[in-house]
């Protein structure tokens, strides 16, 4: 059973897992917003968006941006899906998905782009890691697919 949380989206609304029981949720982690990969994994999962949701799923993209950042993000691209916003680190901490990256020869830490996927009953059903952005919102939906 993953732990309940609570995390602001780019809604404006407070985002609780306990309120998502019997939805399947993915919650995607990406480093930063605006960023090329990051944009084309948002992209893709936008664009798959209608398929999820005739699964029963619905998906979160999550970073550590602001919701201010999130919020033009997803009006720059038109984003259909909730943004959460882990300004603390809290939801990058509970799926352990700060490590350490090499920038430009500096180690920095950074979220390696991560994914999880709870199921209506809110266990953790599987999770994907140092995942690549293109065609990863295609495997999540195959996943999703396989559950049924």
């Amino acid at each position: 059973m993953i732990p309940d949380f609570s995390a602001k989206s780019s809604s404006g609304q407070n985002v609780r897992l306990s309120d998502l029981k019997g939805k399947k949720v993915i919650l995607y982690f990406y480093p930063k917003d605006n960023t090329p990969g990051c944009t084309l994994e948002g992209i893709d999962f936008n664009r798959l968006l209608p398929e999820f949701q005739k699964l029963n799923t619905v998906v979160f993209g999550i970073s550590r941006d602001s919701i201010s950042s999130h919020c033009k993000f997803r009006d720059k691209f038109g984003f259909k899906f909730e943004l959460l916003s882990d300004e603390d680190e809290s939801l990058c901490r509970l799926f352990d998905v700060i490590k350490e990256k090499n920038m430009y020869g500096k180690k920095v830490m950074g979220i390696e782009r991560s994914t999880f996927v709870i199921g209506e009953d809110q266990t953790l059903r599987a999770e994907f890691r140092k995942v690549k952005a293109d065609g990863h919102a295609e495997e999540m939906l195959k996943f999703i697919r396989s559950l049924e």
